[in-house]
């Protein structure tokens, strides 16, 4: 009767062990977003007012859309390396077309768009028909933009009134309506965070509730599973980065928008990011895959402690830092806790 007694105990102790470890796996990091965002609002009173929440939330909204893009490309188990080049692209595109050419906000967006639908397919080629690794495919990619982006421009920053390379001055400028994209707001909510809700939502929608967006899953957890039952996994695999791209040059028209010039520079510091805030949308209620609200939510904790980071007198180059500890927290809740969970699970 004792020994029963006892196994029962045992029992009961590690069913509330599993319970623990389970609630931990999938709403730790939710409650590290809640704790962090709680003790910057106490320290920091500017912090919790609307205009900076607005704030955050616009400063994320580039971030977390090339993160989806990001995504996209890890759910079918690989990685775009070019997307930050491709917002750079983007960015390039949209200058060089309004301020060289003096067209519409309009025509540079649909240029911009078609190039990062072209850079997608190029993509796709390279890693379905060519069958290089996705890794080598983007990051040969990645240099091939970063050079041709420079060509037309002559490696100039693209700003309304410049001299051109021929002497003589840019006949164009920034479309008024087209700053309204990153400038304007519909109601309180300003215009990027609407951009990014939306396609966070149709992401989540089309992954979640639509077999193309099942089968994507399929395909990246087992290729070869995925092609015997008939599934054309390489035009599965194609599309998704076809998506990347897209998305990529979504960041770029905002990041354009905002900054009011073709930066040269604008993007290459933004592949990090968005391959970070994707790997820890893995975490997110215990997924252990990539997914749209999770890379939502690893965009606005980065724009959390960065915001409160500064204005709490923080210095720029502290920010590196803080990134990399929000990513290994995250990863630690996405495999380290995960891989302890499987373990206790009846399946194993």
């Amino acid at each position: 009767m004792a020994d029963t007694t006892t196994v029962r105990a045992q029992q009961r102790e590690t069913h509330l062990g599993d319970v623990v470890r389970d609630s931990v796996v999938k709403y730790g990091f939710i409650a590290v977003t809640i704790i962090a965002f709680v003790f910057f609002a106490f320290t920091q009173p500017a912090f919790a007012t609307s205009e900076s929440l607005f704030s955050m939330l616009k400063f994320a909204s580039v971030t977390a859309i090339l993160g989806l893009g990001v995504m996209f490309s890890m759910i079918v188990g690989g990685l775009d390396l070019s997307i930050g080049s491709v917002a750079g692209l983007a960015v390039q595109l949209v200058a060089v077309t309004m301020v060289f050419y003096n067209l519409t906000g309009v025509t540079a967006v649909s240029v911009a768009l078609i190039a990062g639908l072209l850079v997608g397919v190029l993509n796709a080629f390279l890693i379905v028909v060519c069958k290089i690794p996705d890794l080598l495919a983007t990051l040969g990619v990645m240099f091939v933009i970063q050079g041709v982006k420079l060509i037309p421009v002559a490696g100039q920053s693209v700003s309304s009134g410049m001299i051109l390379p021929n002497g003589s001055t840019a006949p164009g400028k920034f479309d008024p309506t087209f700053l309204l994209i990153d400038r304007g707001t519909i109601g309180p909510v300003p215009i990027p965070v609407v951009i990014m809700l939306v396609l966070v939502v149709a992401s989540w929608f089309v992954l979640t509730r639509t077999t193309w967006g099942r089968v994507l899953y399929a395909v990246g957890a087992n290729p070869e599973a995925a092609r015997l039952s008939g599934i054309r996994v390489g035009m599965y695999r194609g599309s998704a980065y076809v998506i990347s791209a897209l998305f990529a040059s979504v960041a770029g028209i905002i990041l354009v928008s905002r900054i009011g010039q073709g930066d040269v520079n604008a993007g290459s510091s933004s592949l990090l990011e968005a391959v970070a805030v994707a790997l820890v949308g893995t975490s997110v209620l215990g997924m252990g895959k990539p997914n749209a609200w999770g890379t939502l939510l690893g965009a606005v904790l980065i724009a959390i402690v960065l915001t409160g980071m500064t204005m709490a007198g923080f210095q720029y180059y502290f920010q590196d830092t803080a990134k990399g500890l929000v990513l290994i927290v995250a990863l630690l809740f996405s495999f380290t806790l995960s891989r302890r969970k499987s373990r206790y699970s009846p399946a194993t």
